[in-house]
């Protein structure tokens, strides 16, 4: 025998059962009582939230037989005839499941019969978005003049597929998401009304992971009530979830923010060994992280899974913990989120997003070098952050340096090094922009101790440096080599007239010019030419002015061009020479 599901035994059968969701329900009754019936709603709201429970209420209120103030009494026949699901006036219709034209105009013709033995017929389309162009068309001219024994409920969760035309002909109502307190709180009594015994705790993890919705809170609670035969406890949901134990949430976080990336690495392959899952667990280091955020801004918002005993901790965290690394660390797990799903190793996501976000921050072409690079190494920071660096290993100099570089932006830094002063809050420290400027203010000009062999062996190290800054510059710098270094000048040497103009262009150039020269730890400026066979060839930009320019290599160099022969091959193109 065939058990109902929770969720549709306990489905609300009045308006004060419905939960959450208090600003449609008081609007609702206030209609019932004073007798303003429109004759077309829109429920728009995610799933689970009560959409299609508030239509079938609003059904029965319309048609009840008792008094307007008592409504829906579920004592009548008609009350009861629709909690049966044998009311004929009352037709829930599927918009996945019917969405051309032809149902619509099938529901037009039988519109316009009056009802059989209800007040009104109620017309509750569920996932209305789902309807072609041209059933919302044929739906469209029934909304606007509408038999006046017709009531249409049109229920989404993407109102904004919708057409405008639809939307302003109903009385749309927003249902929001239920919030924890209140899913918790129905759950309660739902496990006392089927005798299941269940902590409390158990069930705020059940709500969280419903985010919002209470069909899907109803349906995990009947999951786990066939769990085990001792009632429902934090540990068997978590096993039955694959959910991480905050403790390890908690270590991981640690890990992060001392830049301990081996400890932070056994925490995430311990806990999917013990069968977290790999989703569910990016989810929670997300909202753990997204705490500490909240905490650094003094928002005033907590989430509801932080705990009266977890909020020092939280506290701690959140005053070592530099904002804008928790920022990024929150988008790399949140990546991680996504990437679980398909991944082949399921811990391999999460495994990246801890290095990464571990790495010194990559400078971007809005955001400059992060303020844990290019600490100067005299400073008291840089010593402490060089002892507890993520590699494990002090900071040391580059083989190919000379003399010690005046930043260390190659020379990977801790976390740590970002962690907020004791008293000081986060947002009250100074933007890293300010500290670019310092850096490069205190580069010196370039002494000639660079050589293009030198540069040539770390040219891989600067097109890393570049691409987070300018993906399409560092596109473009694949095509060059540095030729010659003539005082504080690198002559790059580049096989496309296209590129090297490209890259000439003033706001590249210093682009090019900042990451080579923090790279190197010297101040330089770059110029390019053209590169060919018997040597570097400069363009009419960088020739004397009695140099007459060979045409001859020049379309050599351009009818080389990729993008030149691709034309001329395949389109039929001709160069022509001015």
């Amino acid at each position: 025998m065939t058990v109902q599901a929770l969720y549709r035994k306990w489905r609300p059968q009045t308006f004060d059962e419905v939960i959450g969701q208090s600003h449609v329900v008081d609007t609702l009754c206030n209609a019932l009582t004073s007798g303003r019936i429109h004759h077309a709603y829109l429920f728009a709201g995610p799933r689970g939230t009560g959409k299609t429970t508030s239509a079938r209420l609003l059904a029965k209120a319309v048609n009840c037989l008792a008094p307007e103030d008592q409504r829906p009494c579920n004592d009548c026949r008609i009350c009861q005839a629709i909690n049966e699901g044998r009311l004929i006036d009352l037709m829930e219709i599927d918009a996945a499941s019917n969405t051309g034209v032809d149902d619509v105009r099938e529901l037009r013709e039988r519109v316009g019969f009056r009802p059989n033995e209800a007040r009104y017929k109620v017309y509750v389309i569920d996932e209305v978005h789902m309807l072609s162009t041209s059933a919302f068309n044929a739906l469209l001219k029934t909304l606007e003049e509408p038999p006046p024994h017709a009531i249409f409920v049109l229920a989404t969760t993407e109102a904004h597929k919708i057409p405008n035309t639809v939307i302003s002909r109903c009385q749309r109502f927003n249902f929001r998401r239920i919030s924890v307190g209140e899913v918790v709180e129905r759950l309660e009594w739902m496990v006392q009304q089927e005798g299941i015994p269940a902590e409390r705790e158990a069930l705020t993890i059940i709500a969280r992971q419903a985010t919002g919705s209470m069909r899907d809170a109803e349906s995990l609670l009947d999951q786990l009530a066939s769990y085990g035969d001792q009632g429902i406890s934090v540990v068997e949901v978590r096993a039955a979830l694959g959910i991480g134990a905050n403790e390890a949430i908690v270590q991981l976080a640690q890990a992060l923010i001392e830049g301990n990336v081996a400890r932070g690495l056994n925490v995430i392959n311990t806990a999917i060994d013990e069968g977290a899952d790999p989703r569910q667990f990016a989810r929670q280091v997300v909202e753990y992280l997204r705490a500490l955020l909240l905490l650094q801004f003094r928002s005033g918002v907590l989430p509801n899974h932080v705990t009266e005993d977890l909020r020092p901790r939280l506290e701690e965290q959140a005053r070592a913990a530099d904002p804008r690394f928790l920022t990024r660390a929150v988008r790399l797990f949140n990546q991680a989120v996504n990437e679980a799903k398909s991944a082949w190793q399921p811990q391999l996501p999460l495994e990246m997003a801890l290095i990464e976000a571990a790495l010194p921050a990559e400078p971007a072409s809005s955001a400059p070098v992060s303020h844990h690079q290019a600490r100067s190494p005299s400073s008291p920071t840089s010593s402490s952050s060089s002892s507890s660096s993520w590699l494990g290993t002090a900071d040391t100099k580059h083989p190919a340096d000379t003399k010690p570089h005046k930043t260390a932006s190659y020379t990977p830094s801790a976390p740590r090094s970002m962690t907020v002063a004791d008293g000081e809050h986060p947002a009250d420290r100074k933007h890293p922009a300010d500290n670019e400027l310092l850096v490069e203010s205190s580069l010196d000009r370039g002494d000639g101790s660079l050589t293009p062999e030198g540069l040539s062996q770390r040219w891989p190290e600067f097109l890393n440096d570049l691409r987070p800054r300018n993906m399409s510059l560092e596109a473009l710098m694949r095509s060059s080599q540095p030729l010659g270094i003539e005082e504080d000048v690198i002559i790059l040497g580049f096989d496309y007239e296209f590129h090297r103009g490209k890259v000439e262009e003033d706001h590249n150039r210093q682009e090019v010019e900042n990451v080579l020269s923090k790279m190197v730890g010297q101040r330089y400026r770059v110029r390019c030419v053209l590169q060919r066979e018997d040597g570097p060839t400069e363009t009419k930009r960088h020739q004397p002015s009695h140099a007459a320019p060979d045409p001859s290599p020049r379309q050599d160099v351009i009818q080389e061009d990729p993008v030149v022969k691709m034309a001329v091959e395949d389109l039929g193109a001709q160069v022509v020479m001015q």
